[in-house]
């Protein structure tokens, strides 16, 4: 392993290696903050440009692209509620609320450190922990996917507010519902009502873009002149300084959030964006009852759980890529792609066979997040000018951005009308104060909790047993039933010690 890593940091430390870095780190950048593009679109624009380099050099500038891109998602979610990536879709919870607030400099200094702690604390675990994990990875079944993402859905407690628990349970039944729009794992239609384009589905893409930057674009026309006075408070960029109080107060949930989205990038299938829901509940759950109020509303801790878990899975995502073989999602399986067109067969031995392959571009993610950090820092100021558009101006880049970031992925024009329908549905819900997000996480879940179910229930001959009987699955349950009874224990514990304060004034 020593060996490994001295030639992994020979190899990275070359002239045209850190070159690779530094290019991928800034294209993925610009390419992550634009609605729509995503880091799969531009890997797969990067591979025949990489396909005369050496294996090591391409798959270094292909990861680069990567977090490069994952950390560029978070500037538009917070700028303008139109995140960039998927797994940027949190971050605009609490990060477009602070830019609203004034506070775009603070917020985009938040994320931009956070996307760097977390990225690098994922590469020194992926660096020192990466054997051992592709073995945890392998141990993982149907069922403890399907366990996971049940305990991901009693997040919802964390993207409602006080007395919404109610609209957020309808929210994840409805983004549930949702997801089994198009094909079935068995190849049955459901839903489609014989109409062609919905044979694949509703694209979490969207999705995402329909209820966000749409949605929020046409939020800004219907309420006319009151948007103009609440820019006029947006202009100012505030300071990119955090003083110790809000460092302290965020460091905390940068070191939770770093294990949580590196021990979920780490399962092929969860991803950076599940990571992101995922960390945010947890954050939530564990504020007091004052800092609770504030996610939501531009709560420093609610930024910071998204940014830092998101970057910790994307370099988790790569244990079972390079030790499985297993793409863990659409942009990881492009990246498969990639590394068998260069003739380099991803595997236990790979680390064996191609050591500085392999801990080459463990190594140069490190020298990555170092680069994004000193990249986007000095850029805040430039990029924030965004805020000092008039919503006359703003609102049409908005639309024209979701929109064509859609189009771009699909060229499909029945997507822009359900874009259009979604988006108005997104308005009602607003207007409603139904949250939306716990639409989006169900929506998530919905497709990953059904395959996995089924192909339990098939390993099982139908029988539920396997929720009690694998200690992994079983484990997870019991987490998930003791999160689902918390907030009405919390809720008979307030209620007893009012009616003990009560007695006591009697």
């Amino acid at each position: 392993m020593i060996d490994g890593i001295l030639t992994g940091l020979q190899t990275a430390f070359t002239p045209i290696n850190l070159m690779m870095v530094f290019v991928g780190c800034l294209a993925g950048t610009f390419i992550g903050m634009l609605p729509g593009l995503g880091p799969v679109s531009a890997i797969a624009l990067m591979i025949p440009i990489t396909y005369g380099f050496d294996p090591a050099s391409g798959l270094i500038l292909i990861a680069g692209v990567y977090y490069g891109a994952v950390f560029g998602g978070s500037t538009s979610a917070i700028l303008i509620n139109a995140p960039g990536v998927s797994g940027a879709v949190v971050t605009a919870f609490d990060g477009y609320p602070l830019a609203q607030s004034g506070q775009a400099g603070k917020a985009l200094a938040i994320a931009a450190y956070c996307s760097f702690a977390g990225g690098t604390i994922g590469a020194v675990l992926l660096l020192v922990f990466v054997p051992f994990l592709a073995k945890i990875s392998l141990s993982f079944q149907s069922a403890d996917y399907f366990a996971l993402m049940l305990f991901g859905c009693t997040a919802i407690a964390a993207f409602s507010g006080k007395g919404q628990v109610l609209k957020a349970i309808l929210m994840t039944l409805f983004g549930l519902m949702l997801a089994t729009v198009g094909e079935d794992p068995s190849g049955i239609q459901r839903f489609t009502f014989d109409q062609p384009d919905l044979y694949d589905g509703i694209s979490f893409l969207l999705l995402s873009m329909a209820t966000f930057a749409l949605a929020e674009a046409l939020m800004v026309v219907l309420k006319g002149s009151a948007a103009t006075t609440k820019a006029a408070v947006k202009e100012t960029l505030g300071s990119l300084k955090l003083t110790r109080a809000e460092a302290a107060d965020i460091a905390p949930s940068v070191g939770r959030s770093s294990l949580v989205g590196f021990l979920v990038g780490i399962l092929p299938g969860a991803g950076a964006t599940i990571a992101s829901f995922l960390a945010y509940g947890m954050e939530r759950n564990i504020a007091s009852a004052e800092q609770k109020q504030a996610f939501g509303k531009g709560s420093h801790r609610g930024l910071a759980a998204p940014e830092t878990a998101n970057n910790a899975a994307s370099t988790g995502s790569f244990v079972p890529l390079l030790t499985l073989g297993i793409p863990g999602s659409a942009t990881t399986a492009v990246m498969l792609g990639a590394l068998l067109s260069y003739g380099v067969q991803p595997g236990p031995r790979l680390y064996v066979d191609n050591p500085a392959v392999f801990w080459s571009v463990i190594i140069s993610m490190y020298v990555g997040n170092v680069i994004l950090l000193v990249l986007n820092l000095p850029l805040i100021p430039y990029i924030s000018k965004l805020l000092r558009l008039r919503p006359q101006l703003l609102t049409p880049i908005i639309l024209f951005l979701s929109l064509m970031g859609v189009y771009l992925v699909s060229f499909n024009a029945f997507d822009l009308k359900m874009m259009v329908v979604i988006g108005t549905i997104a308005v009602v819900i607003r207007i409603l104060e139904y949250p939306v997000a716990p639409l989006l996480l169900g929506f998530i879940l919905g497709g990953m909790m059904e395959d996995n179910l089924r192909r339990a229930l098939l390993i099982w001959d139908g029988s539920y047993a396997f929720l009690w009987q694998r200690p992994i699955t079983a484990t997870i349950v019991a987490i998930t039933i003791l999160t689902l009874l918390a907030p009405a224990i919390a809720s008979l514990r307030g209620r007893r010690a009012a009616r003990t304060l009560d007695r006591l004034e009697e």
